[in-house]
């Protein structure tokens, strides 16, 4: 099912021009758009304390409310309907919570709850924040607004980027592991969401190396976050941006490129190019041979820059230290087994415990090799999370809405638009091999609606052109 919505909506007094009376009542509210800069422009503050998940999910609720005071009017995008679906399947995981799957450890406590809650709070959170970016007008939030709380967002993550490479040693007591029951606070999955650590040590290239995560909760949430807000820094910074601006973003994208090679993401990497190439291609397509010149020129420095950085040698010791995908083909091979076999329609509802690691049953991780076992079904890639989890049905549902999406938008030649299918196509990408619950998908469903909102527009005024 697909919900739409017309194309003009009559004015009323929350989606028409705005009167005396509702202006006047408009300068006793807080600004449009305010739970998202309480939430961006504060988020170090929020990582410090501990908050750095739970300021989404609490500046939800104030969303929530608008979109009440507007249901007469509230909109939706195409495709939405499909979302809906899989978050009314998601649901259903509840039932399956305690459903013992092939391959994997039976039984469970409360741990279980706790990370099906937390996903389903993230994907509520997320809906909210579509909706809330979705239904206001241009006039009220300009998307540039918006584009520069994301900006922001990537110097935040570069700041970030830097501190866990220079100072990957670094942890913090946040204040919400002084004030939660020890007993939640000590939780290995809440514990990571609520302890600040600027870097994790990794052994990838068989030396022991700091893999950024600041100011997230994993290094891969780094790396897609350094993606998805990208865009949005060329938008507001170089493209749109003022003089100091401008004159900033240079040394910014520089300094940025420390953490970004140094920090083995494969995925990043492929990422990047990947929205090269999009870009360039697009900008082929429009301007032809002036655009083809500068593409030359682009790849040309791009090219000399690689070749006397450090990234050759880096990238030659991670090709030639690839631990980890052996051990992600047998558990993505084990994850779609158990689903098929266990619970193909439905899924499980959460992640489980591997029955040992992978390979026979007596193995698993030791107090002397943590290493030696093997992650949860359904980690290592959202994509597997969601076939898992959520069965075909739920992982289709899901996968369908953000197709459509880039679908209906793909040859928009609007900035948002553009930087809008990069983050989608960084999120394909990603959805393979990172978890991408939290911030990458609040960020990707605010790319949505900016894009969403921007093609709504622009048909209102051709019909009434």
């Amino acid at each position: 099912m697909t919900l739409t919505t017309p194309a003009i909506a009559e004015p009323t007094r929350e989606n028409g021009p705005a009167t005396a009376a509702t202006r006047h009542e408009g300068s006793r509210r807080p600004r449009a758009g305010w739970p998202l800069a309480v939430v961006f422009l504060g988020f170090p503050l929020w990582w410090v304390l501990g908050l750095g998940a739970f300021i989404f999910m609490i500046m939800a609720v104030p969303m929530a409310v608008f979109l009440y005071r507007r249901r007469a009017t509230l909109v939706v995008p195409r495709g939405f309907g499909a979302w809906l679906l899989f978050l009314v399947w998601a649901l259903l995981g509840v039932a399956v919570l305690w459903a013992d799957a092939p391959g994997a450890v039976t039984g469970g406590g409360f741990s279980r709850v706790l990370v099906f809650g937390w996903r389903m709070t993230w994907y509520l959170s997320c809906t909210i924040a579509l909706l809330y970016v979705g239904n206001l007008r241009e006039d009220e939030l300009p998307s540039d607004r918006i584009g520069r709380l994301l900006g922001y967002m990537f110097v935040v993550t570069t700041a970030g980027g830097l501190l866990g490479s220079f100072f990957p040693q670094l942890q913090l007591t946040s204040l919400m592991e002084i004030i939660l029951p020890q007993g939640l606070a000590t939780n290995d999955f809440l514990h990571d969401a609520i302890h600040p650590k600027t870097a994790t040590m990794e052994t990838i290239t068989g030396v022991v190396q700091a893999r950024p995560m600041a100011p997230f909760a994993y290094a891969n949430t780094w790396g897609a976050a350094y993606a998805f807000f990208l865009p949005y820094f060329g938008i507001t910074w170089i493209v749109r941006g003022n003089k100091w601006r401008r004159l900033a973003a240079g040394p910014i994208l520089l300094v940025s490129l420390w953490p970004v090679v140094y920090s083995l993401d494969r995925g990043l990497w492929v990422a990047l190019g990947l929205m090269a190439a999009f870009v360039m291609l697009k900008m082929i397509l429009w301007r032809g041979g002036r655009a083809i010149a500068w593409t030359l020129v682009v790849l040309a420095v791009g090219g000399v820059v690689f070749a006397v950085s450090p990234l050759p040698g880096l990238i030659e010791k991670r090709l030639d230290n690839p631990h980890s995908n052996n051990r992600r083909y047998l558990l993505t091979e084990q994850t779609i087994r158990s689903t098929l076999t266990g619970s193909p329609v439905v899924g499980f509802g959460t992640t489980r415990n591997v029955q040992g690691n992978l390979v026979t049953l007596g193995g698993g991780s030791r107090p002397d090799c943590k290493a030696c076992g093997a992650p949860p079904l359904g980690t290592q890639g959202h994509l597997w999370l969601l076939i898992f989890a959520n069965g075909l049905v739920g992982a289709a549902a899901f996968l369908f809405f953000f197709a459509i999406r880039f679908v209906r938008h793909w040859r928009d030649r609007s900035a948002y638009g553009m930087a809008g299918c990069c983050a989608l196509l960084s999120f394909g990408l990603f959805a393979l091999i990172y978890d991408l619950v939290e911030v990458p998908l609040y960020t990707v469903m605010i790319a949505v609606a900016l894009m969403w909102r921007a093609q709504r527009d622009t048909l209102k005024a051709r019909v009434r052109r």
